[in-house]
């Protein structure tokens, strides 16, 4: 099994390296490379060897922010990453932090930078830049420049990668789009696989689930990153072809993943009906793997149309699955529950089938008619929202504020750091500042993560460098290594951080086997400085201000459960009045998704912590469960209710559907405020329900209602029962938490 586990990884790592070489990363890293090494190659040619490494600097320390995104906030963001780094360099080579005087500054500076990240994501990243120009900038001292000129030439070396970046996005423009769509048809399909699993009674639902969340969080934010650059680019571009039929391919994605969540009756009963027949089992499982292995066909394929994958067979399944489903309707009349419940479960991979053949259609390149465009208004309400005004910086400024927190977390153990390093005279105190920026997180399960990482890939680069060193000891090669190395650990600083922690060890080992002949010593400085910067780090995040998720996943669950309220609600509505699909309604389903996924992705967070900072875990575990079931249904009724013609709202609908909306609110409330008290109690509502709620008979039914109507009232009836059931074990549990 070891063994297994061993070829499993290296496998993994093997298909890690191979995907690296064909994606927009690598691209990156030549982008890079060529931004890194011309100055210097030059500079040396024309006997300016500083200003060619001024210039190598600028490129280096501004390629963090080149992220993937919208073209246009990436060439601010290297504009406003070269602008920041020039300051810093500026600070960093005007005051000798060697004198103990001056360490407070040091702090000051730390924390200025840090506290940047508070306008996101991005902004993080610019952040980095800053703080990786401010360590650096203590290894090296210009002899023959001027501190104002070597400030100016990496303004140059910033403007110079930016250059690079504007030719290679003319050379290419539709890289980034068509890397992301290829990666989420590839998500997509482990999450109908993953999906696809669960059915089977035999499997061990509670890991699937675990890995279910996962890869729904990592899809959203795909759907993310997609909604920015495809939206945004057509809001500042208009209509092109292009980017319309990829806007259309993307919404055929997201309404993949509302299907796929969707579950049409309580998962207790589909369990059991399948545990008695197994071959339903197969037969869907077959039916849903197929139109998985589809989609990572077209994924594979990248831009055609996936003409090579093999429809007869994905239809020939569809109808064995159907022919199947209709013997159990006429071997037995009792049995028609169940064949109720399979038939909606097989309406949607059928709508899995149409979504699947849409995609294929818009990547074959066809005509579009002027009303298949996205209207341009429209699009625009759904682009994500960055606040960038000043006031955000002062509401943060709080130790209710995670970044701040970390900001002040860092600064004060960047003073430590490189205090200590001074003086116990340490080779390189910079070093410990490195390691130290680059491990340090908000979070204490990314920290601990990043200091595992970090240690394990020093650990890795040093014993590869000891190997190296002793067959080459040419400064040349040293060099050639040394650059590549650092190009390929800023290109996977975000997507593998071990790996790029391998590369960093080696670029500082072989720049400073250039300059110093004992690069052995260098190695055991190297991982001396990376344990004891790493351990400072984890020490931090532990003692520091400490920012534990429990604290902060109470207000995650109350959010996951408004925006699950408010999607139910436009449900209802759009059930009663029928007609278009009303904007609101596919907002509120996008903040619902949005939502659980950030729940989850906090419990995980909250999971990761030390056992005893994990309060009311198994309460929280139970919520998070619901709150992902809760939404699964709503998938289910909003899945349906689009892709149906309905009949007409009844009262009753109305009034248990309101019960249900009235349950989360005293969710919420009693969240809020744990002594609230309710008008009326939770079994009162769960009388009421009953007694609105409608039993259905088929054998007093069937003459009065088409079979498709009465389809529709047992899906309704058991989501709505379900749905119910969910809230009224929400209210239970945010009473004892």
């Amino acid at each position: 099994m070891g063994l297994f586990s061993l070829k499993e990884k290296l496998s993994a790592y093997s298909f890690s390296i191979v995907k690296f070489f064909k994606s927009t990363d690598f691209s990156k890293a030549i982008l890079l490379g060529i931004a890194g090494t011309l100055p210097i190659v030059l500079g040396i040619n024309l006997d300016h060897f500083e200003i060619g490494l001024s210039i190598c600097f600028g490129a280096l320390w501004c390629a963090p922010s080149n992220t993937n995104g919208y073209y246009r906030h990436n060439k601010i963001g290297i504009l406003l990453a070269t602008l920041l780094i020039v300051i810093v360099s500026f600070i960093g080579g005007y005051f000798d932090f060697k004198s103990w005087y001056l360490l407070p500054l040091l702090g000051l500076v730390t924390f200025a930078i840090a506290y940047i990240s508070v306008f996101g994501f991005r902004a993080s990243l610019i952040s980095f830049s800053g703080l990786l120009a401010l360590v650096l900038s203590f290894a090296y001292e210009t002899k023959e420049l001027e501190l104002w000129e070597h400030c100016a030439w990496i303004a140059v070396g910033g403007l110079w990668y930016l250059l690079l970046v504007i030719i290679w996005h003319y050379i290419n423009p539709r890289a980034q789009t068509e890397e992301i769509l290829s990666e989420t048809y590839a998500l997509t399909a482990d999450y109908l696989q993953t999906r696809g699993k669960l059915i089977d009674p035999k499997n061990n639902h509670k890991k699937l689930r675990s890995v279910l969340a996962k890869k729904q969080n990592d899809l959203i934010e795909h759907h993310e990153a997609l909604r920015e650059i495809l939206l945004q680019s057509r809001k500042d571009s208009g209509q092109s072809n292009y980017q319309n039929k990829r806007l259309l391919v993307f919404i055929q994605l997201i309404e993949m993943l509302e299907i796929a969540m969707a579950n049409p009756v309580e998962y207790d009963k589909m369990a059991s009906f399948f545990q008695q027949n197994p071959k339903y089992v197969d037969s869907f499982q077959a039916l849903i793997f197929e139109i998985a292995e589809q989609l990572r066909v077209i994924s594979s394929l990248e831009k055609k149309s996936g003409e090579n994958s093999h429809p007869r067979s994905l239809h020939s399944l569809l109808k064995n699955v159907q022919r199947e489903i209709t013997l159990l309707k006429e071997e037995k009349e009792e049995s028609f529950t169940h064949f109720l419940m399979l038939q909606n479960l097989f309406e949607y991979q059928e709508k899995q089938y149409e979504k699947l053949k849409k995609i294929k259609w818009l990547l074959g390149d066809p005509e579009l008619s002027e009303s298949d465009y996205i209207d341009k208004e429209t699009a625009k309400q759904f682009l994500p929202q960055q606040d960038y005004s000043a006031s955000l910086l002062l509401r943060n400024f709080n130790f209710g504020s995670p970044i701040f927190k970390h900001s002040l977390r860092l600064a004060v153990i960047t003073i430590i750091g490189y205090g200590l390093g001074s003086f116990l005279e340490f080779q390189n105190p910079y070093w410990i500042l490195l390691t130290i920026i680059v491990i340090m997180r908000p979070s204490y399960g990314l920290t601990k993560k990043r200091t595992k990482e970090r240690i394990a890939g020093t650990l890795i680069g040093a014993f590869l460098a000891t190997g190296i060193v002793f067959f080459i000891s040419h400064p040349y090669v040293f060099g050639a290594l040394g650059i590549t190395s650092l190009v390929m650990a800023f290109s996977l600083v975000q997507k593998n951080y071990r790996i790029s922690a391998v590369f960093i060890t080696l670029s500082v080992i072989f720049i400073y086997g250039i300059l110093r002949p004992d690069i052995l010593t260098v190695i055991q400085y190297r991982i001396f400085d990376t344990v004891f910067g790493a351990a400072l780090s984890f020490m931090a995040i532990l003692w520091l201000w400490p920012s534990w998720s429990f604290s902060k996943i109470e207000e995650s669950v109350i959010k996951s459960l408004t925006a699950n309220r408010v999607f139910l609600e436009r449900i209802i509505s759009f059930y009663e009045k029928k007609g278009s699909i009303p904007i609101e309604y596919n907002m509120a389903r996008k903040q619902a998704f949005n939502e659980t996924s950030n729940l989850s992705s906090a419990f995980q967070g909250m999971a990761q912590e030390p056992s005893s900072k994990q309060k009311k875990f198994e309460k929280t575990y139970e919520l998070v469960v619901l709150s992902h079931r809760f939404l699964s249904s709503l998938s289910s009724l909003s899945g349906y209710i689009q892709n149906h013609s309905t009949t007409e709202a009844s009262t009753n609908f109305k009034n248990t559907a309101g019960l249900i909306v009235e349950n989360l609110h005293q969710v919420i409330l009693q969240l809020q405020d744990k002594n609230h008290l309710t008008n009326t109690s939770s079994n009162d509502r769960e009388m009421t329900f009953k007694t609105l709620l409608p039993q259905l008979d088929h054998d007093d039914t069937k003459n009065m209602m088409t079979e498709r109507h009465y389809q529709e009232a047992h899906l309704i009836r058991e989501q709505l029962q379900w749905l119910f059931s969910l809230s009224q074990n929400m209210i239970k549990l945010s009473k004892e938490w």
